[in-house]
Order: C-alpha cells, then sequence, then structure tokens
C-alpha cells in the first residue's frame, strides 16, 4: 500500500510528496544540519525515548523555570553538558536535566552558537 500524498515540509512549498521533501528540496539540508548524522545515529532511538520517559515522570518539572520561581511541565531531558558523540556521557543520567522546549531551545541556541552567539556551553 502507497502512502497518501502530504504537502512538501518546505514552508512555502505547494508540491506533494510521500516523503518529507519533495524532489526539489530533498537533496538541500538547512546549513546547520548539513553535517548532522540523523538523530536515531546519534543515539535517540527506542532506548532513548524509553529512558527519557522514564526520566521526566521523575522529574515532571522544567528545572531553568524552577529556578524563576515557575512550575512548568518538563518535556525535554537535556544534556547539561553536550556529549557530542560520547556515548558514556549520553547516557550518564547524572549530566541530565529536565527542561520545557523554550528553555532547552535557548539553551541549545547558546551552546551552538545561535542567534548570532558565541559557542558556550551555558547551563540554564
Amino acid at each position: 500500500m502507497k502512502k497518501a500524498l502530504k504537502p512538501c515540509n518546505e514552508p512555502g512549498c505547494p508540491s506533494l510528496t510521500r516523503e518529507g521533501y519533495c524532489e526539489q528540496h530533498r537533496r538541500t539540508k538547512p546549513a546547520y544540519d548539513q553535517y548532522r548524522e540523523s538523530a536515531a545515529k546519534r543515539g535517540y532511538n527506542s532506548k532513548w525515548r524509553q529512558a527519557r520517559a522514564g526520566y521526566l515522570s521523575k522529574h515532571p518539572l522544567c528545572a531553568a523555570c524552577l529556578m524563576q520561581g515557575r512550575r512548568t511541565p518538563a518535556t525535554v531531558v537535556d544534556h547539561i553538558v553536550p556529549h557530542k558523540g560520547d556515548m558514556k556521557l549520553f547516557w550518564d543520567s547524572s549530566k541530565w536535566q529536565p527542561l520545557c522546549a523554550p528553555c532547552h531551545g535557548r539553551k541549545t541556541a547558546k551552546e551552538d552558537g545561535g542567534f548570532g552567539n558565541r559557542t558556550s556551553n551555558v547551563r540554564v
């Protein structure tokens, strides 16, 4: 059975495709993602999803928001120290923290130099 056609994921592209992107946009990855391996190849697989769910059940509130007096549900398990492919560090749960998506986005942008920032290891 064939997948149904759906719009291309490229903003503004009217093409229909069975994949995420149409033929024209499939070949070009965003600059920030150009040399990056897939999430599964970086360790974010079913084993990670299970560990993440268990961690969030024990740590349901965003650590960064709690420090500011807000009680916000955590949706992301953050690696406090970026693991950069080091699987020992990746699986070290003592180096994880629960964050909400906005806090994780801000932390990642600071670390990766997003929004014009220089890279640094910043803990939120």
